[in-house]
């Protein structure tokens, strides 16, 4: 199929494989879209699968191929549905926050093991975004006091959002990093940094998502720095502190912990067995 017939009707099936075949779509890319087109759920396969020979009409067939060229130019999905699941929950994501990833979901389920046995655990999400984080643990935790930290006014607004239709209550603040906290402690803290050096060839994919949220100066690590250097006067003994970051930082980040005194410092590889999460456990009181 080429690109000039796109002009024809095309029908569900065809559209699907024009995705594939003209802007190198996986197949479900390609599905995701023209159920948004359809203004259908996102996930409700099995209508394409019933609907496989349907005529598209001409707005949803421009729609389709409108959001193709986004998608093309390198839009997260996200962005385009206006959805992401993260962690068993469904996300609104726009343009103000990160496009959630799925390696992020191995942050918390370290997050969950460590308060595991601590009841009604104190927790704070710094650099919350979209949410995901927090919502994903007080989720997982509906004993657990959640507090999402973000500098961004529009982050805390897409977060407050997702909390509010999640119907899963965490307090939110504007701020940067520990700044909104005052003198409160926890027995958990977690933050998906940003970590992106300044010049990073990666940046030149992410085209679209917040540079605010990305870079992190010359080494990618200055926000790193920062939350691990003010984090003893917030963690309760015996509390943890973890920190996503960049494929090649994980020994990085564990000298930077370990210089600060936290103890236990280790890494977790993500589903693809990269070193995605470190961190360290701050002293118990001896």
């Amino acid at each position: 199929m080429t690109s000039a017939d796109t002009t024809l009707p095309l029908t569900v099936q065809q559209a699907i494989q024009f995705g594939q075949g003209q802007f190198g779509l996986p197949r479900l890319d390609a599905q995701m879209l023209l159920l948004q087109a359809c203004e259908l759920p996102i996930h409700d396969r099995a209508w394409l699968l019933a609907h496989s020979d349907e005529v598209l009409n001409f707005e949803t067939q421009k729609r389709y191929l409108d959001f193709l060229q986004r998608r093309a130019g390198l839009e997260p999905l996200a962005y385009i549905t206006g959805v992401k699941e993260f962690f068993g929950l469904q996300l609104q994501i726009d343009r103000r926050v990160l496009d959630p990833r799925p390696e992020t979901e191995t942050l918390v389920e370290w997050a969950l093991t460590c308060v595991a046995d601590t009841s009604k655990p104190r927790i704070a999400d710094l650099g919350t975004g979209s949410g995901a984080i927090a919502l994903a643990l007080k989720h997982s935790l509906p004993s657990a006091q959640v507090t999402a930290v973000d500098t961004s006014a529009d982050a805390i607004a897409v977060a407050t959002a997702n909390a509010n239709r999640l119907e899963l209550e965490i307090v939110t603040h504007v701020g940067s990093w520990y700044a909104p906290l005052a003198s409160q402690t926890f027995d958990l803290i977690v933050s998906n940094p940003p970590y992106v050096a300044d010049g990073d060839a990666h940046l030149a994919q992410l085209p679209h998502e917040p540079i605010s949220a990305l870079v992190a100066g010359k080494d990618g690590l200055n926000d790193v720095r920062q939350i691990v250097t003010q984090a003893a006067e917030h963690l309760k003994p015996g509390a943890w502190l973890l920190l996503e970051h960049g494929f090649d930082q994980a020994q990085a980040v564990q000298d930077i912990l370990g210089n600060q005194g936290f103890v236990s410092v280790q890494s977790r590889q993500d589903l693809a067995g990269i070193l995605r999460c470190t961190g360290g456990q701050w002293p118990r009181v001896k």
